[in-house]
């Protein structure tokens, strides 16, 4: 039998039919197009997800159950998005209204959440009881396992380790507080960095590499410092100083196996990981242990959210 994950995003609608090994068998997706009503937000979660089922040769008659990740705080006893911003859900009973749509029995989960679970089913992380998965994107995404179950506390509002805060009184955070980690590691806060440090070096080559200033990403620092540029130099050994800080918090809080790190600036890989390896060993409070947690990139990308959905229910 078979499992539908979505992928509920501020952009896109993503529904993949996932097997009893993990496998993303089938994907069918449209555009989020919000601001617009939850009700409409939720008939395109079900058009689309008969789309993928027959992309796969399949019925639903052949699902045995459908989950979603959602962005914001999830109440996966409830069924109800308490509050997603970016979609402006607020007590939204969206189990219940996507099982009538379906017919099949529906679970809900933070999107990170899923992207953690899906990794310990079948990526970085599998065959560990504990691990973390951050994701660098527009803001510093992450999850948890403990003991092969998603921590989310006691009000399903638990794992927003991106608003810790590693700077009191430092950067605003979209949040509302001052210093999180955040507001200093996102791709978001990244190239913010990159900027301030191209005003600060009109000679950098980061100008030229951005179409002069106005193509700023997150690599742009990075090929900057690997075309031996200083400014790119110093931004990217202050970011991961940044990155390292809020990594070894997460390292002593959870001890995991395995922290497995996402998203689009994940792509530089040693690059980034490295370094942010020799700062965890030399201050991670576990010095005397023999088994320390693995710092390793993600490995299924976008697919982690749409496996681990369909599977955080069962």
């Amino acid at each position: 039998m078979y499992r539908i994950g979505i992928d509920l995003g501020g952009t896109n609608i993503v529904v993949g039919v996932v097997d009893e090994n993990y496998h993303l068998i089938a994907t069918a997706k449209c555009k989020t197009n919000t601001p617009r009503p939850a009700d409409e937000i939720i008939a395109d979660m079900a058009r689309v997800s008969l789309e993928a089922v027959s992309t796969a040769g399949l019925t639903m008659n052949d699902i045995d159950g459908v989950g979603v990740g959602s962005p914001g705080t999830c109440n996966s006893e409830t069924g109800v998005v308490e509050r997603a911003a970016n979609l402006g859900f607020i007590n939204e009973p969206l189990q219940e209204k996507l099982q009538k749509l379906l017919d099949k029995p529906v679970h809900i989960e933070n999107d990170a959440n899923a992207a953690a679970y899906g990794e310990m089913l079948a990526g970085a992380s599998r065959g560990t009881s504990h691990s973390m998965c951050i994701t660098l994107g527009t803001g510093v995404g992450g999850g948890a396992i403990v003991d092969g179950k998603i921590f989310s506390g006691h009000n399903f509002a638990g794992g927003e380790f991106g608003h810790t805060v590693i700077v009191a009184d430092g950067q605003p955070c979209s949040c509302g507080r001052r210093g999180c980690w955040e507001a200093y590691s996102s791709a978001t806060a990244l190239i913010r960095q990159t900027k301030e440090a191209m005003d600060a070096h009109k000679g950098s080559i980061m100008w030229k590499l951005s179409d002069n200033g106005t193509n700023v990403n997150g690599r742009t620092a990075f090929d900057a410092m690997r075309a031996g540029d200083q400014a790119g130099k110093q931004v990217v050994e202050q970011y991961i100083r940044y990155l390292a800080c809020g990594m070894t918090n997460m390292v002593n809080i959870f001890q995991p196996e395995v922290l497995c790190v996402g998203g689009g600036i994940s792509h530089e890989g040693e690059t980034l990981l490295a370094p942010v390896r020799e700062v965890i060993a030399k201050e991670q409070f576990a010095q005397t242990t023999i088994s320390k947690t693995r710092l390793i990139a993600a490995e299924l990308g976008n697919d982690a959210g749409i496996i681990g959905a369909a599977y955080a229910g069962v």
